[in-house]
């Protein structure tokens, strides 16, 4: 499984503590971590808005499998990671929330509070956030009795995001083309896209956007 790690820039100094707890806990499994945000206060700036579309291009590139945001209470990457279609992301704030969805609703992203609640111990929490997250089979159902209508809503609900949304290129080409094109201008980013989507017709547009 491919995952990428984004910190917007009110949380960017604690990247390398929760890109560490997160190779730690993930690359161990086979697993490949690619630190697409922000890794420190000067770095390209993003906010929780940039990291919505950087985290959907990559999902609906199939560059990554899985996204890790953060912002300072992680509802701003939430709401922004949930605007976009082929993106189910949750919200975690302890080792349950990170189990339980990974059970019960199986998405592609989890969106992470890096100000909130972050005190004494906080990379222990995100240690063991990401082993719930990422060890083992998920969407078994919890309780497992519950596994069979659980992920039959998974399905539900992604067939009714999908059909409430517009086509995704159609989608990036209506927004603000200036927040766009900040959002894709960073080095990492970049490098992880290129390097690893399997939609040529997305590649082609984003590399158009950066002529």
């Amino acid at each position: 499984m491919k995952i990428a790690l984004m910190n917007e820039f009110s949380q960017a100094a604690k990247n390398p503590v929760i890109l560490n707890e997160l190779k730690n806990a993930t690359e161990k499994h086979g697993h490949t971590v690619f630190n697409v945000g922000m890794d420190g206060d000067n770095d390209h700036r993003l906010t929780y808005v940039h990291l919505g579309i950087i985290g959907a291009i990559l999902l609906n590139s199939k560059a990554i499998d899985f996204v890790i945001a953060g912002c300072g209470t992680g509802q701003g990457a939430l709401m922004a990671l949930n605007a976009f279609p082929g993106v189910n992301c949750g919200y975690c704030l302890d080792p349950t929330d990170a189990y339980l969805f990974a059970q019960v609703n199986n998405g592609n992203a989890l969106a992470l509070a890096f100000a909130k609640g972050f005190g004494w111990g906080a990379e222990l929490n995100a240690r063991y956030m990401f082993e719930k997250a990422f060890e083992g089979e998920k969407g078994l159902g919890y309780p497992p009795e519950r596994r069979e209508s659980q992920n039959a809503n998974v399905v539900i609900l992604n067939d009714m995001k999908k059909a409430a949304s517009k086509p995704f290129i159609e989608m990036l080409k209506s927004i603000d083309q200036d927040l766009l094109k900040q959002a894709i201008d960073g080095k990492r980013f970049q490098e992880c896209f290129f390097k690893n989507s399997k939609d040529t017709q997305l590649t082609d547009y984003i590399k158009g956007l950066l002529k």
